[in-house]
Protein backbone atom coordinates (compact mmCIF):
# COMPACT_ATOMS: atom_id res chain seq x y z
CA UNK A 1 0.00 0.00 0.00
CA UNK A 2 2.90 2.37 0.68
CA UNK A 3 3.97 2.19 -2.96
CA UNK A 4 0.42 2.90 -4.12
CA UNK A 5 0.17 5.98 -1.89
CA UNK A 6 3.47 7.27 -3.28
CA UNK A 7 2.21 6.74 -6.84
CA UNK A 8 -1.01 8.59 -6.03
CA UNK A 9 0.87 11.57 -4.65
CA UNK A 10 3.15 11.52 -7.71
CA UNK A 11 0.12 11.49 -10.01
CA UNK A 12 -1.36 14.47 -8.16
CA UNK A 13 1.93 16.36 -8.48
CA UNK A 14 2.24 15.58 -12.20
CA UNK A 15 -1.28 16.94 -12.75
CA UNK A 16 -0.50 20.10 -10.81
CA UNK A 17 -2.98 19.49 -8.01
CA UNK A 18 -2.99 18.97 -4.27
CA UNK A 19 -5.05 15.87 -3.65
CA UNK A 20 -6.67 13.97 -0.77
CA UNK A 21 -7.95 10.43 -1.24
CA UNK A 22 -9.51 7.57 0.65
CA UNK A 23 -10.42 4.21 -0.87
CA UNK A 24 -12.33 1.47 0.93
CA UNK A 25 -13.16 -2.14 0.10
CA UNK A 26 -16.87 -2.05 0.95
CA UNK A 27 -17.01 -5.70 1.99
CA UNK A 28 -13.67 -6.38 3.69
CA UNK A 29 -13.08 -2.92 5.17
CA UNK A 30 -9.54 -2.82 3.77
CA UNK A 31 -8.55 0.78 3.05
CA UNK A 32 -5.99 3.06 1.46
CA UNK A 33 -5.28 6.47 3.00
CA UNK A 34 -3.72 9.37 1.12
CA UNK A 35 -4.77 12.32 3.26
CA UNK A 36 -8.08 10.74 4.22
CA UNK A 37 -8.71 12.84 7.32
CA UNK A 38 -7.90 16.26 5.91
CA UNK A 39 -10.91 18.62 5.91
CA UNK A 40 -12.13 19.39 2.40
CA UNK A 41 -14.74 21.62 0.76
CA UNK A 42 -17.38 19.32 -0.65
CA UNK A 43 -19.04 21.68 -3.18
CA UNK A 44 -21.65 19.63 -5.06
CA UNK A 45 -20.45 16.38 -3.50
CA UNK A 46 -22.62 17.42 -0.53
CA UNK A 47 -25.64 16.66 -2.70
CA UNK A 48 -24.99 13.03 -1.80
CA UNK A 49 -25.68 13.85 1.86
CA UNK A 50 -28.92 15.56 0.82
CA UNK A 51 -29.90 12.52 -1.26
CA UNK A 52 -29.46 10.22 1.74
CA UNK A 53 -31.42 12.57 4.01
CA UNK A 54 -34.23 12.74 1.45
CA UNK A 55 -34.52 8.96 1.23
CA UNK A 56 -34.20 8.52 4.98
CA UNK A 57 -37.21 10.80 5.48
CA UNK A 58 -39.14 8.99 2.74
CA UNK A 59 -38.41 5.64 4.39
CA UNK A 60 -39.88 6.98 7.65
CA UNK A 61 -42.99 8.23 5.89
CA UNK A 62 -42.12 11.88 6.51
CA UNK A 63 -42.46 12.66 2.80
CA UNK A 64 -43.56 11.02 -0.45
CA UNK A 65 -40.98 10.90 -3.23
CA UNK A 66 -43.80 11.21 -5.78
CA UNK A 67 -44.80 14.57 -4.27
CA UNK A 68 -45.00 17.23 -6.99
CA UNK A 69 -43.05 20.49 -6.81
CA UNK A 70 -43.67 23.64 -8.84
CA UNK A 71 -40.58 25.51 -9.98
CA UNK A 72 -40.62 28.87 -11.71
CA UNK A 73 -37.67 30.59 -13.43
CA UNK A 74 -37.48 33.58 -11.10
CA UNK A 75 -37.05 31.54 -7.94
CA UNK A 76 -34.44 29.03 -9.05
CA UNK A 77 -30.84 28.72 -7.90
CA UNK A 78 -28.52 29.50 -10.81
CA UNK A 79 -26.64 26.79 -12.65
CA UNK A 80 -25.75 25.49 -16.12
CA UNK A 81 -27.73 22.23 -16.01
CA UNK A 82 -31.18 20.79 -15.40
CA UNK A 83 -33.98 22.91 -13.97
CA UNK A 84 -31.48 25.68 -13.25
CA UNK A 85 -30.95 26.19 -16.99
CA UNK A 86 -34.61 25.91 -18.05
CA UNK A 87 -36.51 28.97 -19.26
CA UNK A 88 -40.05 27.94 -18.41
CA UNK A 89 -41.99 26.80 -15.36
CA UNK A 90 -41.81 23.10 -14.56
CA UNK A 91 -43.60 20.64 -12.30
CA UNK A 92 -41.93 17.42 -11.22
CA UNK A 93 -41.64 14.94 -8.38
CA UNK A 94 -39.14 14.97 -5.56
CA UNK A 95 -37.51 11.83 -6.93
CA UNK A 96 -37.11 13.36 -10.40
CA UNK A 97 -35.54 16.44 -8.83
CA UNK A 98 -33.18 14.07 -7.00
CA UNK A 99 -32.28 12.48 -10.33
CA UNK A 100 -31.39 15.87 -11.84
CA UNK A 101 -29.47 16.86 -8.70
CA UNK A 102 -27.26 13.77 -8.92
CA UNK A 103 -27.05 13.02 -12.65
CA UNK A 104 -26.25 16.55 -13.89
CA UNK A 105 -25.55 18.31 -10.56
CA UNK A 106 -28.57 20.61 -10.93
CA UNK A 107 -28.27 23.35 -8.31
CA UNK A 108 -31.89 24.44 -8.59
CA UNK A 109 -33.15 20.90 -8.08
CA UNK A 110 -30.87 20.50 -5.06
CA UNK A 111 -32.12 23.65 -3.37
CA UNK A 112 -35.76 22.73 -4.02
CA UNK A 113 -35.08 19.44 -2.25
CA UNK A 114 -33.17 21.18 0.52
CA UNK A 115 -36.13 23.50 1.04
CA UNK A 116 -38.33 20.42 1.51
CA UNK A 117 -35.91 18.40 3.67
CA UNK A 118 -34.13 21.12 5.65
CA UNK A 119 -30.48 21.73 6.42
CA UNK A 120 -30.90 20.41 9.97
CA UNK A 121 -32.19 17.09 8.60
CA UNK A 122 -29.14 16.72 6.36
CA UNK A 123 -26.83 17.24 9.33
CA UNK A 124 -28.92 14.91 11.50
CA UNK A 125 -28.49 12.19 8.88
CA UNK A 126 -24.72 12.55 8.69
CA UNK A 127 -24.55 12.69 12.50
CA UNK A 128 -26.54 9.47 12.77
CA UNK A 129 -24.14 7.74 10.42
CA UNK A 130 -21.14 8.84 12.50
CA UNK A 131 -19.76 11.31 9.96
CA UNK A 132 -18.35 13.61 12.62
CA UNK A 133 -16.29 15.75 10.22
CA UNK A 134 -19.15 16.36 7.77
CA UNK A 135 -21.31 19.48 8.00
CA UNK A 136 -23.68 21.42 5.77
CA UNK A 137 -23.73 25.10 6.69
CA UNK A 138 -25.62 26.61 3.75
CA UNK A 139 -27.68 25.84 0.65
CA UNK A 140 -26.04 25.60 -2.76
CA UNK A 141 -27.50 28.96 -3.74
CA UNK A 142 -26.08 30.53 -0.60
CA UNK A 143 -22.69 28.98 -1.31
CA UNK A 144 -22.68 30.45 -4.82
CA UNK A 145 -23.77 33.80 -3.38
CA UNK A 146 -20.63 33.88 -1.22
CA UNK A 147 -18.54 33.34 -4.37
CA UNK A 148 -20.23 36.30 -6.05
CA UNK A 149 -19.81 38.49 -2.98
CA UNK A 150 -16.16 37.54 -2.51
CA UNK A 151 -15.37 38.02 -6.20
CA UNK A 152 -16.46 41.64 -5.97
CA UNK A 153 -17.77 44.00 -8.67
CA UNK A 154 -15.85 42.37 -11.53
CA UNK A 155 -17.89 39.19 -11.08
CA UNK A 156 -16.80 35.98 -12.79
CA UNK A 157 -13.89 37.72 -14.53
CA UNK A 158 -12.27 38.28 -11.15
CA UNK A 159 -12.06 34.52 -10.60
CA UNK A 160 -9.12 34.38 -13.00
CA UNK A 161 -7.10 36.22 -10.37
CA UNK A 162 -5.48 33.83 -7.83
CA UNK A 163 -5.63 36.57 -5.18
CA UNK A 164 -9.39 36.79 -5.52
CA UNK A 165 -9.78 33.01 -5.49
CA UNK A 166 -7.70 32.80 -2.31
CA UNK A 167 -10.30 34.79 -0.40
CA UNK A 168 -13.35 32.76 -1.43
CA UNK A 169 -15.19 31.48 1.62
CA UNK A 170 -16.51 28.60 -0.49
CA UNK A 171 -12.96 27.23 -0.65
CA UNK A 172 -12.38 27.36 3.12
CA UNK A 173 -13.56 24.17 4.91
CA UNK A 174 -14.10 26.18 8.08
CA UNK A 175 -16.68 28.40 6.37
CA UNK A 176 -18.51 26.19 3.89
CA UNK A 177 -20.03 22.73 3.44
CA UNK A 178 -17.30 20.32 4.39
CA UNK A 179 -16.25 16.72 5.02
CA UNK A 180 -13.22 14.43 4.75
CA UNK A 181 -12.45 11.73 2.19
CA UNK A 182 -12.85 9.09 4.93
CA UNK A 183 -16.28 10.38 5.93
CA UNK A 184 -17.41 10.24 2.32
CA UNK A 185 -16.31 6.64 1.75
CA UNK A 186 -18.01 5.73 5.02
CA UNK A 187 -21.22 7.27 3.69
CA UNK A 188 -20.89 5.42 0.40
CA UNK A 189 -20.32 2.15 2.22
CA UNK A 190 -23.48 2.73 4.27
CA UNK A 191 -25.47 3.34 1.08
CA UNK A 192 -24.11 0.26 -0.66
CA UNK A 193 -24.64 -1.97 2.40
CA UNK A 194 -28.18 -0.67 3.04
CA UNK A 195 -27.09 0.75 6.39
CA UNK A 196 -28.01 4.34 5.52
CA UNK A 197 -31.60 3.50 4.69
CA UNK A 198 -33.96 0.61 3.92
CA UNK A 199 -32.95 -1.72 1.06
CA UNK A 200 -35.66 -0.26 -1.18
CA UNK A 201 -34.34 3.26 -0.75
CA UNK A 202 -30.73 2.12 -0.85
CA UNK A 203 -31.36 0.58 -4.27
CA UNK A 204 -33.01 3.81 -5.45
CA UNK A 205 -30.00 5.89 -4.37
CA UNK A 206 -27.54 3.50 -6.02
CA UNK A 207 -29.55 3.65 -9.25
CA UNK A 208 -29.53 7.45 -9.30
CA UNK A 209 -25.79 7.62 -8.63
CA UNK A 210 -25.20 5.22 -11.49
CA UNK A 211 -26.92 7.66 -13.87
CA UNK A 212 -24.39 10.47 -13.45
CA UNK A 213 -23.43 11.70 -16.91
CA UNK A 214 -19.88 12.92 -16.28
CA UNK A 215 -17.19 10.45 -17.48
CA UNK A 216 -14.13 12.70 -17.21
CA UNK A 217 -13.15 12.22 -13.56
CA UNK A 218 -13.63 9.02 -11.53
CA UNK A 219 -15.02 6.93 -14.41
CA UNK A 220 -12.08 7.82 -16.65
CA UNK A 221 -9.87 5.52 -14.58
CA UNK A 222 -12.07 2.48 -15.29
CA UNK A 223 -12.74 2.36 -19.05
CA UNK A 224 -14.19 -1.14 -19.07
CA UNK A 225 -17.67 -2.24 -20.18
CA UNK A 226 -17.97 -4.68 -17.30
CA UNK A 227 -16.90 -2.27 -14.53
CA UNK A 228 -19.65 -0.01 -13.21
CA UNK A 229 -18.92 3.40 -11.69
CA UNK A 230 -21.52 5.38 -9.74
CA UNK A 231 -20.51 8.79 -8.42
CA UNK A 232 -21.06 12.44 -7.64
CA UNK A 233 -18.79 15.26 -8.73
CA UNK A 234 -18.20 18.63 -7.13
CA UNK A 235 -16.60 21.73 -8.65
CA UNK A 236 -15.70 25.27 -7.65
CA UNK A 237 -12.90 27.58 -8.86
CA UNK A 238 -9.60 25.60 -8.57
CA UNK A 239 -11.47 22.70 -6.92
CA UNK A 240 -12.41 19.37 -8.53
CA UNK A 241 -13.86 16.47 -6.55
CA UNK A 242 -15.59 13.16 -7.03
CA UNK A 243 -16.78 10.41 -4.73
CA UNK A 244 -18.22 7.13 -5.91
CA UNK A 245 -18.27 3.36 -5.96
CA UNK A 246 -16.49 1.14 -8.46
CA UNK A 247 -18.03 -2.32 -8.93
CA UNK A 248 -16.23 -5.20 -10.67
CA UNK A 249 -17.87 -8.25 -12.29
CA UNK A 250 -16.27 -10.53 -9.68
CA UNK A 251 -18.29 -8.80 -6.95
CA UNK A 252 -15.59 -6.42 -5.73
CA UNK A 253 -17.00 -3.07 -4.55
CA UNK A 254 -14.79 -0.11 -3.73
CA UNK A 255 -15.77 3.30 -2.37
CA UNK A 256 -13.41 6.07 -3.44
CA UNK A 257 -13.32 9.76 -2.50
CA UNK A 258 -10.93 12.14 -4.27
CA UNK A 259 -10.71 15.87 -3.54
CA UNK A 260 -8.29 18.10 -5.45
CA UNK A 261 -7.22 21.73 -5.57
CA UNK A 262 -4.99 23.45 -8.10
CA UNK A 263 -3.27 26.82 -8.18
CA UNK A 264 -4.47 27.34 -11.76
CA UNK A 265 -7.69 29.33 -12.08
CA UNK A 266 -8.62 28.07 -15.56
CA UNK A 267 -12.07 26.46 -15.67
CA UNK A 268 -10.87 23.79 -18.10
CA UNK A 269 -7.93 21.68 -16.96
CA UNK A 270 -8.25 18.17 -18.42
CA UNK A 271 -5.24 16.84 -16.51
CA UNK A 272 -6.74 17.95 -13.19
CA UNK A 273 -9.98 16.15 -14.03
CA UNK A 274 -8.30 12.99 -15.31
CA UNK A 275 -6.01 12.55 -12.31
CA UNK A 276 -9.08 11.82 -10.17
CA UNK A 277 -9.61 8.67 -12.24
CA UNK A 278 -5.90 7.87 -12.30
CA UNK A 279 -5.55 8.13 -8.52
CA UNK A 280 -8.72 6.13 -7.93
CA UNK A 281 -7.52 3.36 -10.26
CA UNK A 282 -4.17 3.12 -8.44
CA UNK A 283 -6.00 2.86 -5.11
CA UNK A 284 -8.53 0.28 -6.27
CA UNK A 285 -5.86 -1.83 -7.99
CA UNK A 286 -3.88 -1.85 -4.73
CA UNK A 287 -6.92 -2.95 -2.71
CA UNK A 288 -7.74 -5.69 -5.21
CA UNK A 289 -4.14 -6.93 -5.30
CA UNK A 290 -4.07 -7.17 -1.51
CA UNK A 291 -7.35 -9.06 -1.47
CA UNK A 292 -6.10 -11.58 -4.03
CA UNK A 293 -2.84 -12.11 -2.09
CA UNK A 294 -4.78 -12.88 1.08
CA UNK A 295 -6.93 -15.59 -0.51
Amino acid sequence: MTDAVARIHAAFADAGVTGRLHALDIDSGEELDAGADQPVCTASVHKLCLLVALHERAARGALDLAEQVETVPGGRTAGPTGVAAMLDAARMSLRDLAYLMMAVSDNAAADLLLRRVGLDAVNATTDRLGLTRTRAVHSFGEMLATVREDAGPDGARALADPRVVSRLRALDPDRTNRSTPRDMTRLLRAVWRDEACTPEHGAAMRRIMGLQVWPHRLASGFPFDDVHVAGKTGSLPTLRNEVGVVEYPDGGRYAVAVFTRTAHTAATLPAADAVIGTAARIAVDALRAKAFRSR
